[in-house]
């Protein structure tokens, strides 16, 4: 079977994966993705497509990411995954749309207004 190329997003941060069968081998931007994301929770994260469809294990996955910051990265990651599963198979496409690994989370840092000194804090306010 021939690499799957797939692309998630989440913030700001994009994720390009190419996906083959294979061993099991993750490696995000030239690193094993447990030295790239050394957290247990965002390596749960990255395989939480494959435990979902009983595929650990069962595939190799190079990933590009860039932008954004690790945990918003690993998410970009997991989407990425999940449609390249549903690409290769698509009788896994219930169960990973069912988990929404399959949905763009769209929320954004709101930007910042004038006259504010975040998007909605405002500054101290001195009666005298």
């Amino acid at each position: 079977m021939d690499r799957i190329n797939t692309i998630g997003r989440r913030k700001t941060a994009i994720s390009r994966i190419y996906m083959s069968a294979g061993s099991g081998a993750i490696t995000v931007n030239g690193k094993d993705y447990k030295q790239y994301f050394p957290t247990e929770v965002l390596q749960i994260i990255l395989n939480q497509p494959f435990s979902t469809v009983n595929g650990v294990g069962g595939y190799d996955v190079k990933v590009n990411v860039r932008g954004g910051g690790v945990a918003g990265q690993a998410e970009a990651t997991r989407m990425a995954i999940a449609r390249a599963l549903v690409e290769m198979n698509a009788d896994f496409r219930p169960a990973l749309k069912k988990e929404g690994f399959l949905t763009r989370d769209s929320r954004m840092v709101e930007r910042k207004k004038y006259g504010r000194r975040k998007a909605r804090r405002r500054f101290q306010f001195s009666k005298r």
